[in-house]
């Protein structure tokens, strides 16, 4: 089969790295059409007419069947207004549906291209890539830093939806069987130090293999966000307007909190130059020691020059 004629952009990376951020920054440009997360165990059944079974599903050419067809309407801006009708529980749910519908309709009037935000499409980048003809962003957060985040939101992950996808442990993890396996279910720092080491591991494959693939640090994009934008902007054939510029500051300025509420951990306003750190007075020395001790021979590839305290 043939690739996607339709070309998209995927923004994705981890949870907990700044997608959202990057996202809805590139998304400034009024070419793009923002669709948050099709991959998202929970996402709303009008985007993506297919259930996603785990998260951090894969898919690839072998299992590519159950999806292609799904994102295809969703790159061509089809909406599954009965399917979203019947899942329809509460007045946020309809509010949200309008919105999907309002931004489904505007793209489709607009000729917009879709961005997909989705730290679940990670592993898929290949396919992203070579079957949907999506150019791809990959955001990346110190393994201390996004520790810390998870750490602090009490967010832990269960591996078996890993470990139950026979294709994603036969192409990307099996070599870390064994430590999914014996990781204990409360242990949130060991559980991020190991996905981030895995996530970012077949990242680098992944970059080996599509040197199209841009990887973005978050430290950098927060330590000068205009000049970080405007450069991926470039690299990614996007309109670098003020109209952009003024959103970026908005969202980055130091009038912003410099720690977001745990009631509002998706939003983009924050002051992000002051959250760089907050990882050091969150983590014990022996956290951080055990972090660097479980990612540092995935994390010299990216930070070469960061110091651990």
């Amino acid at each position: 089969m043939m690739k996607s004629k339709v070309e998209s952009f995927l923004v994705t990376g981890a949870h907990r790295t700044g997608t959202t951020w990057v996202g809805r920054m590139l998304a400034a440009d009024p070419q793009l059409a923002y669709i948050s997360e099709p991959l998202n165990v929970f996402h709303h059944p009008g985007i993506l007419g297919s259930p996603i079974p785990f998260w951090y599903t894969y898919i690839c050419n072998e299992n590519e069947s159950e999806f292609l067809p799904a994102f295809q309407q969703l790159l061509n801006y089809g909406y599954h207004f009965l399917p979203a009708l019947k899942s329809l529980r509460s007045g946020r749910d309809f509010l949200r549906m309008g919105r999907d519908l309002m931004i489904f309709w505007q793209a489709g009037v607009l000729h917009q291209h879709p961005l997909l935000k989705d730290p679940f499409a990670v592993f898929s980048l290949n396919w992203f890539a070579n079957r949907l003809n999506s150019r791809i962003v990959v955001t990346i957060r110190h393994p201390a830093a996004f520790a810390s985040s998870l750490k602090r939101l009490n967010w832990s992950f269960d591996f078996n939806d890993l470990l139950t996808q026979p294709l994603l442990m036969h192409d990307h993890l099996e070599s870390y069987r064994k430590e999914m396996q014996s990781m204990p279910s409360e242990d949130v720092i060991g559980q991020a130090s190991l996905l981030w080491k895995m996530i970012y591991h077949t990242v680098r494959s992944a970059c080996n293999q599509n040197p199209a693939i841009r990887v973005v640090r978050h430290e950098d994009l927060s330590l000068d966000p205009v000049a970080g934008y405007k450069r991926l902007y470039g690299e990614l054939g996007l309109n670098f307007t003020q109209d952009v510029e003024r959103k970026i500051t908005d969202s980055s300025s130091s009038e912003n909190p410099a720690e977001l509420t745990q009631k509002k951990v998706h939003s983009v306003k924050l002051d992000s130059r002051a959250n760089l750190e907050n990882w050091k007075r969150r983590l014990s020395s022996a956290e951080i020691q055990r972090i660097r001790r479980a990612t540092e021979e995935v994390t010299y590839h990216y930070y070469p020059e960061v110091e651990w305290n």
